[in-house]
Formats: structure tokens, sequence, C-alpha cells
């Protein structure tokens, strides 16, 4: 680490007692990324962007001999996708990327509570769109989905920085243990979001009402997913074994109410409405199956910290 004799050190308490020190260096240097673009299409110039922010780079040049218009676009709309990545400098041939973000402005737990709130809202607005047939509200739905990746990957950036640099973000009191959890309840909270955007993506395409009696069970199988999502959630925060315990055992016994559902749905003439439906049943199912996830996790964690 290059420690000597009268090298500055910062010495920082972690939340399980160890002392972390670091050699304070003076004007560290920029991590930088230089990426050529020449031929390159748009997944892979997306991809490429995603992969180099997620690596920690501070800055990403992207350079061509001349970088096209369609090239320009895609970069705009990654850096979208990107919680505290802005352009900074645009020319013909080169674009760059600065992260201008304070990696303690959004603990992990901020940053997991809000897509559990995203998600949560996304769903219930999801199927009261495709109740209503209203477009502009799916839409909207659709929309969201983009906010919850985005904190998907800054919270994926985040935890990867801490496993390579080896330290806690400042004023932190999560262990690197529940951020490895956090982490890991993440991915089924932006799953969730995805499969509400999927329910609203077909409310966009329906275009005849739904029966009112196997509506009205389709609402309520998803208010009950829905306190599923929220118990889960809550288990993870408090540690809760119990509660994490009855979501699982919940979603198991909801597993013949989803398959009346379906038997229900096939029963109709029409099969426009038929497909979607049957879309919007799996999708709260899988909805289901994600809680269960979050409340093993949720489990693992408790089991841990006894």
């Amino acid at each position: 680490m290059g420690i000597k004799t009268g090298t500055r050190v910062s010495i920082q308490a972690q939340p399980d007692g160890k002392l972390l020190i670091n050699p304070v260096i003076e004007g560290r240097s920029i991590k930088t990324k230089r990426i050529d673009v020449t031929g390159c299409g748009a997944k892979a110039l997306e991809r490429d962007i995603i992969a180099a922010y997620l690596h920690g780079y501070d800055m990403i040049e992207l350079f061509s001999e001349r970088i096209l218009v369609e090239q320009k676009q895609t970069i705009r709309r990654v850096c979208y996708k990107l919680i505290g990545h802005e352009i900074t400098e645009e020319n013909s041939n080169c674009v760059v990327i600065q992260d201008l973000l304070n990696p303690n402005e959004l603990p992990i737990k901020k940053g997991v509570q809000r897509m559990f709130l995203i998600a949560v809202s996304m769903q219930k607005d999801a199927v009261r769109a495709f109740k209503t047939i209203d477009h502009d509200l799916a839409l909207d739905v659709s929309h969201r989905d983009d906010e919850v990746d985005r904190l998907y990957l800054l919270i994926s950036k985040q935890f990867r920085s801490i496993l390579c640099e080896g330290g806690m973000p400042s004023n932190t009191e999560t262990s690197i243990e529940e951020y490895h959890e956090f982490r890991m309840a993440a991915s089924p909270l932006e799953r969730i979001a995805d499969h509400a955007q999927k329910i609203a993506n077909t409310a966009l395409k329906l275009q005849e009402p739904v029966n009112d009696k196997v509506m009205e069970e389709i609402d309520k199988l998803n208010a009950a997913y829905t306190e599923l999502v929220k118990q889960s959630v809550e288990a993870l925060f408090e540690t809760n074994i119990s509660l994490a315990n009855q979501v699982i055992d919940n979603v198991d016994n909801m597993r013949a109410w989803v398959e009346e559902l379906h038997e229900s749905i096939l029963k109709l003439k029409s099969n426009e409405i038929m497909i979607s439906l049957g879309t919007v049943v799996d999708s709260l199912s899988r909805i289901g199956d994600l809680s269960s996830n979050i409340a093993e996790i949720a489990i693992n964690m408790a089991i841990r910290d006894r």
C-alpha cells in the first residue's frame, strides 16, 4: 500500500468493530476508461457504458473518428439510466461521461426502500390501469420502471466498490454482510417492477373491458400479493423470522387460488381478454414468488444476527 514512516493515514471504525486504515492519498487519481465506439451498435454501446459504470470509473471517454448521431442518442439515453453520471464534454469525435455523485448521499437501505416504494406503486397502478383501460396511467407505470432500474444499477455499483476497495462508505451503520443481503434483495424488487411494467404494457394493448367478476378476483389477488411484498420488505428491515416465514407460507397457500383463476380465464369467449388476463395473473403470481425470495433473505439475515 506504500505506507512508510510518516505517511498520513485515516482510521475508520467499521460497524463490526474492526478498524479500517487507509493511506490518505492527496489528489486521488481519477479512474478513467476509454472506449472506442467505432462501428459499435446501440445495444453493445449500452452494455459497454453500463459495465464501465458498474466498475466504478470516475470518467468514461467514448471516442471515434466520428461519433454518429444514433450513438450520441444511445449515450444520452444510457446516461439517464445512471444515477450520478452526466455528460460533461461532447464533440464530433469524443463524449465524456463523469461521475458527479457522492456515494454517501444514498445509503443502500434508502436505495432499497425507494425501490420498494416505486415497485409497489407500479404494481397497484398497473392493475388499476388494466381494470379501467387507462392507457395514460399504464404508460406512466411503464416509465417508472426506469427509476427502479437506475436505483438497482447504483446499488450494484456501490456494492462492487465496497468489495474492490475494501471499505464501507463513511457515516454508515450497515455492515458488509448486510450490504450483501440488501444488494441481493434489490434484485427481486427490480423484477417485481419488471412484472408491474409487463402488466402495464398489457393494459396498453387492451381495447375491451374485462369481465367484472374475473376482474374482482384479480383485484383481490393483487391486493394480497401487494401486502405480501410489503410484509417481506418489513421482515427484511426488521430481521423478523416469524413474519418472513408467514410470507413464504402464504405465497404457497395462494397457488391453488391462482390455478382457479387461470381455469376461470380459459372459459372466457374473447381470446384477447383471455391472453391478457393470463399474462396479468402469471405476473402477479411471479411477484408473489419474488416476495418469497425477499423473505428468505430476511431469514438469512435474522439467523446470522441471532
